[in-house]
């Protein structure tokens, strides 16, 4: 072929060449437009973003402190959304699971955290938070990660409904029972949690019964996400100073959290076995024994005591998430 061949094309630039890298670099800007989008819809990364930007720049925390009830109340409506109706007509379908769930999540989980409490935490701000930890119920994504670890995800649901539903009565009567009316209002705990669980409830079947909750299903995930971000960050920006200054005093609240979601879930899988239970089922009750809500009890603590209250939900939430990832590694090496 000659070199003064016109027909052939030396330079991208030339007959069309352009246009080739144009639609190249759109591309890729696409592409990294969608890592993008995609991270920002990451429970995981907003989590960490939520730490990191906690701890560099606190100082928001006084505005978005204001925020978190309703924030975690929009939260709960939107988790319940999904929730069939039928549930709800048919109560005895929800009491052996609903007293199971009870059992794994107050009976086992809150006597270990009550427990090591007692033996571990010195301070009255920091048991106080662990004391409100142990009042609340499951944490709601028991049921999706019910859906992804390949558990009994109906058990899951009706096991979790039954634990909000008893909790209306359960966590005042923890709360004031360990604590004491003298430290807790009992009527602005029981309207708190008429505002995070039975009104949620409600809107959640409005919601549904008007058509609505298929417009709203597509953003759910990054909503509930976000709103996650915004409880983080105002916990770690409001008690940044202990996190600098004194992570040392940590220790033994992420002991704690270490036992109550490591230890524990290991514990009951292998409880599992010993009992030959179906694998699926033993998911859900590692899940329903290992997590609770600690959102709720974030915005329990900020909403009757104090900022520091609230420490430890959040340094739960970091070794619940860490959990959740390696029950989700172990599920795939675990795959032939």
């Amino acid at each position: 072929m000659n070199a003064g061949d016109k027909n052939f094309n030396f330079s991208p630039f030339e007959k069309g060449g352009r246009r080739g890298i144009g639609r190249l670099f759109k591309r890729l800007k696409c592409y990294k437009m969608k890592k993008i989008y995609n991270l920002l819809r990451n429970r995981d990364f907003l989590l960490f973003l939520a730490i990191i930007l906690g701890l560099l720049a606190g100082e928001g925390a006084r505005w978005t402190e204001n925020i978190v009830i309703p924030v975690l109340a929009l939260v709960m409506t939107l988790s319940t959304m999904g929730v069939p109706g039928s549930i709800f007509r048919s109560p005895r379908t929800l009491v052996v699971p609903a007293l199971v769930g009870l059992a794994m999540n107050y009976g086992i989980l809150g006597s270990l955290i009550l427990g090591l409490n007692i033996v571990l935490i010195q301070e009255e701000a920091l048991s106080t938070g662990f004391i409100i930890m142990v009042a609340v119920p499951p944490a709601v994504a028991v049921i999706p990660f019910s859906v992804l670890l390949n558990g009994s995800v109906n058990f899951s649901l009706i096991a979790t409904i039954g634990c909000y539903l008893g909790a209306l009565a359960i966590t005042p009567s923890i709360a004031v029972g360990l604590l004491g009316s003298g430290f807790i209002d009992p009527v602005k705990l029981m309207t708190i949690m008429v505002e995070l669980i039975l009104v949620p409830l409600a809107l959640s079947r409005i919601l549904r019964r008007s058509g609505l909750s298929g417009r709203i299903d597509p953003l759910k995930g990054a909503i509930t996400n976000w709103s996650f971000f915004v409880v983080t960050y105002t916990i770690v920006g409001l008690n940044r100073a202990i996190f600098l200054n004194r992570p040392l005093s940590l220790l033994p609240a992420a002991a704690i959290a270490v036992a109550s979601t490591f230890l524990l879930g290991y514990v009951i899988e292998r409880a599992g076995r010993l009992f030959r239970l179906d694998p699926k089922m033993t998911i859900s009750l590692v899940l329903l024994g290992t997590q609770k809500n600690t959102g709720l009890a974030a915005g329990l603590a900020l909403a009757l005591f104090s900022e520091k209250t609230a420490v430890p939900a959040t340094v739960t939430t970091i070794f619940m998430i860490v959990h959740m990832i390696w029950l989700s590694l172990k599920m795939r090496w675990s795959r032939p």
